[in-house]
């Protein structure tokens, strides 16, 4: 059968048509939603520069072992540490913020001092521990005096803002919303909004006998570098992918510490942690930061796993630090899979982590570490995420 020219031109246009969106697809270049090759270079980079600083520091800290040495000869190299700032600023504002939109660190830090401090969780989870206290008392208590034993400032609903110290805050994501007074520091800020602050090495003074009014206005007067902060001055402290950063164990818990300094009773600790694996991999570590970030004077109100980071919240429930040193390493609790991934470059060999008879024991308590709601309820805080992240050697740097 014979095609007029018209017919032949005609079902070439066809088939290019139906041939356009199968090429278009099948060039992740050209999908809708893939990230350009400039930008992906760009993504890698950065977060090349992020990882060499963990590298380099962890890696100080194996040959040294002084912790206090390593951490000094690290806040004096500004240069390192000024790339550093900037490659974690551009990552925030340029990928990690436009990706995770409506389900990001910050939003789940929102949602859990709010709910705490604005809708009634407060008074829940206090009340709750009142009549708890009554119920495994072995003599007579009045609910009401109980009550009020635990909640001193004798308000269940805040007023005026939040006060939220942001340590390792880089940027200071929280600055802009209204109803949170944020003081954001760093060893190097990225922004002039965040004050230069060593928080390892910050001095804890007496509480201010101050009106709340005017410690609203010491706290905005604050100026860098900030050597000395005093104590029960925030309602809110925020460890957003901090503790990892430190290659010693004792100085995770060492912030922890004077976190619970800083905080008023009832103050929040939000600690978020990097971990790309499933939510139940990491369990024991879990497990084990709890009891020793308890041991500080501290309660775990929420937990959460999202893709790639666990989320957690502390209740200060004591004035004064309660942990026995003596009994047990609490500080030596708060590991991470990178304190066992020994660098094989250079000599250094590569071994798994074993766990001791001990921990071997408490597998059988891990379920129990799974991720629930705020306040230990269902809320949506307590759900898993499923965003995408796309991970080298470090987790949450680069994303997809």
């Amino acid at each position: 059968m014979a095609f007029s020219s018209s017919q032949g031109r005609g079902m070439e246009r066809r088939q290019e048509s139906k041939a356009g969106p199968r090429a278009l697809a099948g060039n992740p270049q050209l999908s809708e939603g893939a990230v350009p090759r400039v930008a992906k270079q760009e993504q890698e980079k950065l977060s090349g520069v992020v990882k060499s600083v963990h590298r380099s520091l962890r890696k100080q800290y194996l040959e040294d072992g002084n912790f206090d040495k390593v951490w000094n000869q690290h806040c004096k190299d500004e240069r390192k540490l000024g790339e550093y700032a900037c490659a974690m600023k551009s990552l925030a504002d340029n990928y990690w913020t436009k990706k995770c939109e409506g389900q990001s660190r910050i939003e789940w830090c929102l949602g859990v001092c709010r709910d705490y401090f604005f809708n009634g969780g407060k008074r829940k989870i206090i009340e709750k521990d009142a009549r708890r206290a009554v119920l495994n008392s072995t003599f007579p208590l009045n609910y009401d005096e109980v009550l009020m034993s635990l909640n001193q400032n004798k308000e269940f609903h805040h007023s005026g803002k939040m006060r939220l110290l942001d340590v390792g805050s880089c940027y200071n994501p929280f600055l802009k919303y209204e109803d949170i007074l944020a003081v954001g520091i760093d060893i190097v800020p990225a922004v002039e909004t965040v004050h230069r602050c060593d928080f390892l090495n910050l001095q804890i003074r007496q509480p201010l006998q101050l009106a709340p009014e005017a410690v609203d206005i010491f706290l905005k007067n604050l100026r860098s570098p900030i050597e000395s902060l005093h104590s029960e001055l925030f309602d809110v402290v925020v460890f957003s992918l901090l503790l990892s950063y430190f290659p010693s164990r004792y100085q995770r818990w060492l912030c922890c510490k004077k976190a619970h300094e800083l905080l008023a009773l009832n103050g929040l600790l939000l600690i978020i942690t990097p971990d790309s694996s499933h939510q139940n991999r990491h369990a024991l570590m879990m497990k084990s930061w709890k009891i020793a970030i308890e041991s500080l004077g501290f309660k775990r109100m929420i937990y959460s796993k999202f893709a790639h980071m666990h989320l957690m919240a502390f209740r200060k429930t004591s004035l004064k630090t309660t942990c026995d040193l003596i009994t047990r390493n609490y500080p030596d609790m708060l590991y991470i899979p990178q304190d066992f991934n020994f660098m094989s470059e250079k000599g250094y060999s590569r071994t798994s982590y074993v766990r001791s008879e001990r921990e071997n024991e408490q597998l059988a308590c891990t379920f129990s570490e799974l991720p629930g709601g705020p306040f230990e309820s269902d809320s949506r805080a307590g759900q898993t995420s499923t965003r995408s992240f796309y991970e080298f050697e470090e987790p949450i740097l680069l994303m997809n």
